[in-house]
């Protein structure tokens, strides 16, 4: 797989490719984590050419067999993950496997997967803050009577209870909830179909193929469908917001926590101690938080 030859893009080379050249341009240790997202794309892509009478039926169903058991098979000495599937399938059900990129590119590929990817990862995100603020709203149904001094400038301003405070934040994480659906709203068109940047010659039926992934709409301009990012920025936006908000809570848990303040004590089963210092009980978890939220605005600007 390292020859040049074995390439899908290799039609006018002659030369090999440099070892040191083909893995600075692998890209599978990073996509490998959508070659579930692929795979589901490539068995509609393949159900669709069938359905259009692009490839025999018979192709198609060795095409969709062999996509299901390949599932859990990752090769890392692959270009990418998309070619890694169907030289893998190729290799499992013969030249039929290789009909499966017939009107596509990796272009609309690879757009279509990290969309799909991409709105498995936001579904995830949210369930996840969900529980978050069931969790606020649980402790603060828990201390609904427990007064607490409200600062500003950290001197003591007015009072609140403490289930108020903690509320404050679950009304942070709500609109973290809506930033994440506006983002995966805007992303929600199907870019296959759109191929390298100017579609294809072939019948497709792109709204069939959108219908089964659950998108509700199909890109309007195959240049754009192939070309955007800007969910991928705006995702990673929502992410930075929640983040800020994640660390405005954890630098409240450690000045809560400490000696000085002593409003609430934490865990043991969340809490690290001192090899030297045996009276230490240290907030690391709510640290560790505050520091991995600057990996995340980098992310942003880099992005």
């Amino acid at each position: 797989r390292g020859n040049v030859m074995s390439k899908m893009w290799a039609g006018r080379f002659a030369e090999e490719l440099n070892k040191e050249a083909d893995d600075f341009n692998s890209s599978i240790s990073v996509d490998r984590r959508m070659f579930r997202q692929d795979i589901t794309g490539s068995v509609v892509h393949a159900n669709m050419l069938v359905k259009q009478g692009i490839i025999p039926k018979e192709d198609g169903d060795k095409i969709v067999s062999g996509l299901s058991e390949i599932l859990s098979d990752i090769d890392l000495s692959c270009e990418d993950i998309h070619m890694f599937i169907e030289e893998e399938l190729t290799r499992r059900i013969g030249d039929a496997g290789k009909k499966l990129h017939t009107a596509r590119s990796r272009n609309d590929q690879v757009a279509l997967d990290f969309r799909l990817y991409l709105r498995d990862e936001c579904e995830e995100i949210i369930k996840l803050i969900k529980r978050l603020i069931l969790s606020f709203v649980n402790k603060a149904e828990e201390n609904k009577d427990a007064i607490l001094p409200g600062y500003t400038h950290l001197q003591r301003a007015q009072q609140v209870t403490f289930a108020h405070h903690l509320l404050a934040y679950a009304m942070m994480f709500i609109r973290d909830i809506g930033r994440f659906k506006d983002a995966v709203k805007r992303m929600d068109s199907s870019p296959i179909g759109a191929c390298a940047l100017a579609g294809t010659t072939y019948r497709t039926d792109r709204k069939y193929e959108a219908e089964k992934l659950g998108f509700s709409s199909v890109a309007q301009n195959s240049m754009d469908a192939v070309s955007d990012r800007d969910f991928a920025v705006e995702i990673m936006n929502a992410a930075a917001i929640a983040m800020m908000h994640l660390s405005r809570i954890s630098e409240e848990i450690i000045l809560w926590s400490s000696w000085e303040f002593s409003f609430v004590e934490l865990s043991d089963a969340y809490t690290t101690g001192s090899s030297i210092m045996p009276q230490k009980k240290n907030s690391d978890m709510a640290e560790l938080v505050r520091g991995k939220t600057g990996r995340v605005y980098g992310d942003l600007i880099s992005l």
